[in-house]
């Protein structure tokens, strides 16, 4: 009998700390924030070794317990977490993650708040974002899709000698953002659809003409993201529409969570992203293919607009989307359904995303609607943003 209370004893005390300690100022691991359900609620997690998620209200809750450490409460949000982080919500992150490991609660038997990522539904980390600005012909590959070398080269040349400004333009958040194994969906109609795996800045403070020399302070974390695109254009006159060509349904799938900077290094040196499909590489670039920096793109993005926290930059892609992979033979055509893209971010993740055909469209519509692609012949349907 006293070995059984024993032992109950043990297993309900098993996740209770054991000691009170000061503010933590490092992390014991490095970790990754993400939005999740959980039990059917919406929640923010944490992200370690990229197999464990937290619920990090239950976890908090649980750091809690013992009476020397200071009462906080959690972010209801990934945009709540995100503004406040350097207010005092990193520094209790890391005491729940020094906990989690020095408790041991990752190994053998854990917590029921502790999930693995392969059994945890992912929704896009942020829910959403209030601004997304994309970098368009941003990647000196991108600019000259299938070049041979030499041509790739001189086009190299012609660029650094008169790099300009960057050029951003804004893709839709709710309604185009979408979260991991989340299917992409193609409208009825459109033929011509694009990939584009890009690099995700998150904005972790307002930000408004900061200079790229500061502008790492205002970075919350990095992510990987998609830049689907129509290439088919617009029936008419005005054939070029970035709204047509970026801002559909499903077009900008954004995950599986965020790596907060401190975790994840200097991107312009870190940088490795590629993206395949059916498992065929269409895709991959490193920093140095990157024609303007991210910061240039923050000071840019900043000298137009307030950045705010959770805001998204997006740094354009590399060279081997559909004109590319069409010159190299890599492809034989366009995004269909019944495929499958991943895109990667070495060091953050990996997205993983069904294609699948869209609905077909109402039977009520006026004509106003976009039409099919097949119903004209748009001009410069193949012009790369």
């Amino acid at each position: 009998m006293r070995w059984i209370l024993t032992t109950l004893f043990t297993l309900s005390t098993a996740t209770i700390p054991t000691f009170a300690s000061a503010q933590a100022t490092s992390s014991a691991e490095p970790f990754a924030v993400g939005t999740f359900v959980f039990d059917g609620r919406e929640g923010v997690g944490l992200v370690l070794r990229q197999q464990f998620v937290v619920e990090l209200a239950a976890a908090n809750d649980n750091l809690q317990i013992d009476p020397g450490v200071v009462k906080m409460a959690m972010p209801a949000d990934m945009l709540q977490l995100i503004g406040l982080y350097e207010y005092g919500v990193k520094y209790r992150l890391y005491e729940i993650v020094n906990h989690l490991v020095n408790t041991k609660q990752l190994e053998g038997e854990r917590p029921s708040y502790i999930h693995d990522v392969k059994n945890t539904r992912t929704l896009a980390p942020i829910r959403y974002p209030g601004k997304i600005l994309n970098a368009a012909g941003n990647f000196y590959t991108h600019t000259c899709e299938g070049c041979t070398p030499a041509q790739q080269a001189e086009n190299d040349k012609k660029i650094r000698a008169n790099r300009g400004v960057p050029y951003l333009f804004l893709k839709p958040g709710r309604g185009a953002v979408i979260g991991n194994n989340h299917a992409i969906e193609i409208p009825a109609g459109r033929d011509r659809i694009d990939w584009e795996v890009e690099f995700g800045t998150v904005i972790g403070r307002a930000a408004r003409y900061v200079s790229a020399t500061k502008a790492q302070d205002y970075v919350f974390g990095y992510t990987v993201t998609i830049d689907i695109s129509d290439r088919g254009g617009r029936p008419g006159e005005r054939t070029s529409d970035w709204f047509v060509g970026k801002g559909h349904e499903t077009f900008a799938p954004m995950g599986p969570w965020i790596v907060p900077k401190e975790f994840y290094g200097d991107p312009m040196k870190q940088l490795h992203q590629q993206l395949t499909i059916d498992g065929v590489k269409v895709q991959e670039a490193k920093a140095g293919d990157m024609i303007h920096n991210i910061w240039e793109l923050i000071e840019y993005g900043s000298s137009i607009v307030t950045l705010f926290p959770g805001d998204v930059i997006n740094s354009g892609t590399t060279g081997g989307t559909s004109s590319g992979a069409f010159k190299r033979g890599t492809r034989e055509g366009y995004l269909k359904p019944g495929e499958t893209i991943e895109a990667t971010v070495q060091g953050i993740g990996t997205l993983r995303h069904p294609v699948v055909a869209g609905k077909p469209l109402p039977t009520d519509l006026t004509g106003a609607q976009l039409p099919a692609v097949g119903t004209y012949k748009p001009a410069g349907s193949r012009q790369q943003q």
